[in-house]
C-alpha cells in the first residue's frame, strides 16, 4: 500500500479549511457517540433489553422475520419500525388481520411503546451529556464567513445540536415555522439563501432521519397527518406512537410537503450549487440514499470538495471501494486515507515540521494514529487551526 505523509496532507487539509468561503457540515451517528449517545446498534439492543411482554415477543417476530433480507449488516430500530408500521397499514391495525403472525393491534402497542424507550433511552443520555464540546464547534462555525449560509445535516434524531445552538444564542432555523405547534413549511426551504434573507446568517439545521421532537398530528377534518415540531417534553409517557424518528416508508410515499424528501432535495441543491467545502464526520456510509445523493453531486459538482473523517480504517475502506473515480473527495481514517482516489497508509515524520508546528493536534505519536475521525479531535484542530483558541460565546459549565 502507498504511504503518504500526513504532515504534508494537513497542511493541505489547513489551506483547504483557510480558503474556503462556502463550508457546510454534516454529522453521523459517531458524532453523538463522543458525547456518550448510543449509535443506531446500541439504541436497538437498549431497546430490546427494555422491552416486555408481548411488545418484546414483537420485536423478537419482527427481528426474525427481517434478518434474512438484510445483507452485510444487523436488523436495527428502523428496519423494525417501518416494519411495524407497514403492518398497521397493511392490517387497518385490526386485532382480526396479521402478517407473519403480528396482529395490527400488536403492532401499534410495539410501535407505541418502543418509540416510548428510544425517548427515554436518548433522553437520559442527553441529560448526561456535556455540551461544551458541541458549544464550541457552533461558536467557531458562527465566525466564518457570512456570505454564505451555514448549512447542517445530521442522521442524528438527539437534541444535542439544537441545545448547543440555543445554549450558545445562536440562531437557527429548520423549515418548521410557528409558535404553538411549529409546523413544517416546504416552500421556505426550497430555494437557495440570498443576499437579501435576513436569516442568510443563521445556521440551517436539516434532520434527515426525523427527530425525538417531532410528532404527528391528525387532522381530522381533513382526514390527513402532518408532521409539527414540539419543544421540551418532560415526561416520556407522553410519547405516543405519532413520534417521527425515522426514515419510515413515509418520506418516499407521502407528498413532498413532508421534511424527509424536502431535506434530501435540500442537501442535493446545496451540494450541486457552485464552490463548497463539505465536511462529513461520524457517518458510516451505511445509507443508500445519502450515499447517492453524495457521490452524484460529487460527479456534477466539480467545485465540491468533500472531506471525510473516520472513526475507524474499517469505514475508510468501504469509502474506498465507492469512491476511487474521485478525486474531489479526500478520506481521513486512524492510519489509512484516501487521497486523490487512492487508498494509502499513512505516514508520519518528524523531521519535515516547522518550527511551532504541533502535530499533537491531529496525531498521537505514541499510538501512531490521526484522531481527527473522533469528533472531540477533529473540533479541537478545527478550533485551533483557526488560530482561535479561545471563542467568544461559548456557555461554560
Amino acid at each position: 500500500m502507498k504511504k503518504i505523509d500526513v504532515v504534508r496532507e494537513i497542511r493541505e487539509l489547513k489551506t483547504h479549511l483557510s480558503y474556503s468561503k462556502n463550508m457546510g457540515f454534516f454529522f453521523g451517528a459517531g458524532t453523538s457517540c463522543a458525547l456518550g449517545l448510543p449509535n443506531i446498534s446500541g439504541l436497538t439492543e437498549d431497546v430490546e433489553k427494555s422491552l416486555k411482554g408481548d411488545a418484546a415477543k414483537t420485536f423478537a417476530a419482527i427481528k426474525k422475520d427481517l434478518e434474512p433480507t438484510i445483507a452485510n449488516r444487523k436488523v436495527n430500530i428502523e428496519d423494525i419500525l417501518n416494519q411495524l408500521r407497514q403492518i398497521r397499514d397493511l392490517t387497518k391495525e385490526s386485532k382480526s388481520k396479521a402478517y407473519e403472525g403480528v396482529c395490527g393491534g400488536d403492532a401499534k402497542t410495539a410501535d407505541t411503546e418502543i418509540c416510548q424507550e428510544i425517548y427515554r433511552i436518548i433522553s437520559e443520555k442527553e441529560r448526561k451529556a456535556d455540551l461544551s464540546l458541541t458549544n464550541r464547534f457552533f461558536a467557531w462555525y458562527n465566525l466564518l464567513n457570512r456570505d454564505f449560509s451555514k448549512e447542517v445535516f445530521t442522521t442524528n434524531y438527539d437534541l444535542i445540536i439544537e441545545k448547543s445552538l440555543e445554549l450558545s444564542r445562536i440562531p437557527y432555523f429548520d423549515g418548521f415555522v410557528g409558535a404553538y405547534e411549529p409546523f413544517f413549511w416546504q416552500e421556505s426551504i426550497d430555494y437557495p439563501v440570498t443576499r437579501e434573507d435576513l436569516t442568510k446568517n443563521w445556521v440551517r439545521l436539516w434532520k434527515l432521519h426525523g427527530s425525538l421532537s417531532w410528532f404527528w398530528r391528525q387532522d381530522k377534518e381533513r382526514r390527513v397527518n402532518r408532521i409539527v415540531r414540539l419543544g421540551h417534553i418532560g415526561d416520556d409517557k407522553c410519547v405516543n406512537n405519532e413520534l417521527v424518528i425515522y426514515p419510515s416508508r413515509e418520506k418516499y410515499d407521502s407528498s413532498r410537503k413532508q421534511p424527509f424528501v424536502a431535506y434530501f432535495d435540500r442537501m442535493r441543491n446545496y451540494m450541486s450549487s457552485g464552490e463548497l467545502l463539505f465536511v462529513i464526520s461520524g457517518y458510516s456510509f451505511s445509507d443508500q440514499h445519502i450515499n447517492e445523493i453524495i457521490f452524484n453531486c460529487l460527479r456534477r459538482n466539480t467545485r465540491l470538495f468533500v472531506l471525510v473523517f473516520c472513526y475507524l480504517d474499517a469505514e475508510v475502506e468501504v469509502v474506498g471501494k465507492m469512491s476511487s473515480a474521485y478525486l474531489n473527495l479526500n478520506v481521513f481514517g486512524p492510519t489509512k486515507a484516501i487521497i486523490n482516489g487512492e487508498l494509502c497508509a499513512w505516514e508520519f515524520n518528524k523531521e519535515i515540521l516547522k518550527p511551532g508546528e504541533k502535530a499533537e493536534i491531529y496525531w498521537d505519536e505514541a499510538k501512531q494514529t490521526l484522531i481527527l475521525g473522533d469528533f472531540s479531535g477533529l473540533v479541537n484542530f478545527l478550533v485551533k487551526s483557526s488560530g482561535r483558541q479561545e471563542l467568544e460565546g461559548v456557555p461554560q459549565k
